[in-house]
């Protein structure tokens, strides 16, 4: 055996030992859980500095068994982007509903939240405006 075949040899070993070692053990069964975003509603306005509250449908009498992150996380969203604006966080994602603050953000018409758990849904269409302007 010449030193290029001993390095083909090893190399080819190695890298099976690797995907022996990498291939998982087990894996537990999860279940992704989106609840319905209920409010804000399409054409809903809030007003900045007032307190508000998104509320989705959760079925508590049956949720899903293993739910992969039980922990809410609500963000805003402005058109097509997620601004880096948390509105409330750390919840729990049975509770249905979440209450805050209106942050102070420029006013317009296509703003959406975004619900994360585990797996992130949006909200429909609605405004944020002054409250100079209600």
């Amino acid at each position: 055996m010449n030193f290029t075949t001993f390095n083909f040899f090893f190399a080819f070993v190695f890298a099976l030992t690797a995907l022996v070692y990498a291939h998982p053990v087990s894996l537990t069964a999860r279940d992704v859980f989106v609840p319905e975003i209920l409010t804000p509603k399409e054409g809903d306005t809030w007003v900045i500095g007032t307190q508000t509250q998104v509320t989705w449908y959760v079925n508590v009498s049956s949720p899903p068994a293993q739910i992969t992150n039980p922990i809410g996380q609500i963000l805003l969203r402005k058109g097509e982007l997620t601004q880096n604006v948390t509105l409330a966080g750390n919840f729990s994602i049975l509770a249905g509903n979440v209450s805050f603050i209106v942050p102070s953000v420029t006013p317009d018409d296509d703003y959406s939240v975004v619900l994360f758990g585990d797996s992130g849904n949006f909200s429909p269409v609605f405004s944020i405006v002054n409250a100079s302007s209600v």
